[in-house]
């Protein structure tokens, strides 16, 4: 493949993926959630892109932060990490070898996952508006001092999920690197190709259930909804942001939804996003079928407070492991 053919499908995987990850926020909840929950519902559009593009058109608000810049910034960034996991999954950039690793994926997916502390870190405000009142609330440690800043409690929540929480992923995106012998996204993509997809062994049922239950907890959905409105403060950070930095939000959601889908299409069933690919529909059921998987299971959840959260996430984790252990068998 030329270097002209190999651009050419990049940017139109991107394309695609962008085009797809628009809708999958609608779907989740217009035609699983409000069905089953026996309501109207938002129009399949509002939340991946009418959302977005009213937020475009929005007044940009400057949060009291230290570094205002660099926390308008951040939906950004967590944006350009997603992009750039979805770029090292495409085969026609195979040839830059550790970006395209196991090792550079987990990377870039902490990145994103790192981004929401850093937002609470550097907002010092509530919706722009400063909150130096005493703190009168009952068990208070010091009642004399100012409220600690919604966002930075928020942050401490976000630890919780990026320390313990995302193990579940971490550990199903090794059971290919253990069957296949490599690290590198390409070894992983060629074994199956010779030995056929690592879904259908036992380590890769393991590992696909693990993976699924990552996706969730990584996406933030009942009942692993820890950043929520109904389990946080306000949404934390993110209720900060307006215009187009919410917008980014936004976008980052919907086509996180699809670079995941992606990443177990490829790990698991040796399927790489590539648009000179008929398997590129395989890529987008897979995208579209885990939103709907991932609303009939919230549908049905309640909250973990952390008491549930914690075991939950361990048991999962204990099948990764053992999905590991039944790969080296």
């Amino acid at each position: 493949m030329t270097a002209v053919n190999s651009l050419i499908a990049v940017i139109g995987t991107l394309l695609v993926a962008l085009i797809v990850s628009v809708w999958l926020p609608g779907i989740e909840r217009k035609f699983v959630h409000a069905r089953i929950q026996q309501r109207v519902g938002p129009p399949i559009s509002s939340a991946g892109i009418m959302a977005p593009l009213k937020f475009f058109f929005k007044q940009t608000i400057n949060p009291n932060s230290p570094m205002p810049k660099l926390y308008n910034a951040l939906p950004l960034v967590s944006l350009l990490s997603v992009i750039f996991i979805l770029l090292f999954l495409m085969p026609q950039l195979y040839a830059l070898a550790a970006l395209t690793s196991i090792i550079a994926i987990v990377g870039l997916l902490k990145i994103e996952e790192v981004i929401y502390m850093f937002m609470g870190s550097l907002s010092k405000s509530i919706m722009s508006l400063n909150m130096p009142f005493p703190d009168i609330v009952k068990g208070a440690k010091h009642p004399n001092t100012t409220r600690t800043f919604m966002e930075e409690l928020s942050s401490l929540r976000a630890f919780r999920l990026i320390a313990f929480g995302s193990f579940p992923l971490y550990i199903a995106l090794f059971i290919p690197v253990a069957l296949s012998k490599s690290i590198y996204l390409s070894g992983i993509v060629n074994y199956q190709q010779i030995h056929g997809p690592i879904l259908f062994t036992m380590a890769g049922v393991l590992g696909a259930i693990v993976f699924f239950i990552g996706y969730m907890i990584l996406l933030n959905e009942y009942p692993f909804v820890i950043l929520k409105t109904k389990a946080d403060v306000i949404e934390g950070p993110l209720m900060e942001y307006a215009a187009k930095y919410r917008a980014y939000v936004y976008i980052t959601r919907g086509f996180l939804m699809f670079v995941l889908a992606s990443l177990f299409t490829t790990l698991f069933l040796g399927i790489p996003p590539n648009l000179f690919s008929w398997n590129i529909l395989i890529t987008i059921a897979v995208a579209l079928i885990f939103p709907i998987l991932m609303a009939i299971m919230s549908a049905f959840s309640p909250i973990f407070t952390n008491k549930q959260f914690y075991p939950a996430v361990a048991g999962v984790s204990i099948i990764g492991i053992l999905g590991i252990v039944v790969s080296f068998l």
